[in-house]
């Protein structure tokens, strides 16, 4: 290799430690896909349909185009609504709930639907989109 003049550039960049970076990398991310948790192979047994009762239903509010509110497909006022949704609060204290609001809607019929589902103390809320591509 020739000596390096004070006002000469380098002419070439050394890839050598960038290169073995990058295989550490690979080796690492390699090493870490195989690494996920296996788990031993059993046979699970089977129980009836009774059995997933832990998990409660998910509750479904929609908010119409009009402002109408809905409570899995049956028309509800807000007073229904919160009846309904403290009988099932009695029932199962923690349970899911979607809001669906139509993108027509005005706002303030969804943000009415989301302070009763706040004064309830409903904390488990969703609220449904569609995703643009679709």
């Amino acid at each position: 290799m020739q000596a390096q003049s004070e006002g000469k550039p380098y002419d070439d960049i050394n890839i050598t430690p960038m290169l073995d970076l990058a295989y550490v990398l690979l080796v690492i991310f390699i090493l870490m896909c195989t690494a996920a948790i296996q788990g031993m192979k059993v046979n699970l047994p089977t129980a009836s349909k009774g059995a997933n009762l832990g998990k409660p239903k998910t509750k479904a509010i929609s908010v119409n185009s009009e402002g109408r509110v809905f409570l899995d497909t049956i028309p509800v006022s807000l007073e229904e609504l919160q009846q309904r949704l403290l009988q099932q609060k009695a029932q199962t204290p923690e349970f899911p709930v979607v809001v669906a609001g139509d993108s027509g809607t005005q706002y303030q019929k969804i943000m009415d639907v989301l302070d009763l589902l706040g004064r309830l103390g409903i904390s488990q809320v969703g609220l449904a989109t569609k995703s643009q591509g679709k």
